[in-house]
């Protein structure tokens, strides 16, 4: 069996996540998503908590069989990827664009494929979250699952107050 690994903010996860997840899905037999900075929630970069990130993933996806783990920052590069590999079951690549992310775990050896960028511009939790401060149309831009949860923890207002 085939695992990939998926890490991410996902502050909020959006299409462009959603896309990656199902890109992966069509090479390997299951998915481990790690939330990164889980740490983190109620900030103007990661306004939500590590267990409403794992609920918009969740409830916006199916058909995909995953598992999602939270992966708190420990700010050291060099124990990074055993860091994760301690959170983590084990997996047979990683799925992922981030350049640092891409060095460290080929750095340790780890198989690491790149993925294409989903309408990058617009699929970001950046934008979103600028969007969202501007007043700007958003939702079109993160699946169904996340705007349920966005809308039970009143997450555009907090956004707007942490901004």
């Amino acid at each position: 069996m085939q695992r990939a690994l998926i890490i991410g903010r996902f502050q909020p996860f959006h299409i462009g996540h959603l896309r990656l997840i199902e890109f992966a899905a069509r090479d390997v037999d299951s998915i481990i998503i790690g939330i990164g900075s889980s740490q983190e929630s109620n900030t103007k970069k990661n306004p939500f908590s590590a267990a409403e990130r794992r609920r918009m993933i969740e409830n916006s996806l199916s058909g995909i069989k995953f598992e999602i783990f939270d992966i708190p920052d420990i700010s050291n590069n060099e124990l990074w990827v055993s860091h994760v590999r301690k959170i983590v079951p084990e997996f047979d690549s990683v799925y992922t664009n981030a350049k640092l992310e891409r060095r460290l775990f080929r750095e340790a050896g780890c198989k690491v494929r790149e993925t294409p960028f989903f309408n990058r511009g617009n699929y970001s939790g950046t934008e979103i979250r600028g969007r969202i401060l501007a007043g700007e149309h958003w939702k079109s831009l993160v699946p169904e699952g996340t705007l349920k949860v966005m809308e039970e923890t009143k997450g555009e207002e907090r956004i707007r107050k942490l901004g």
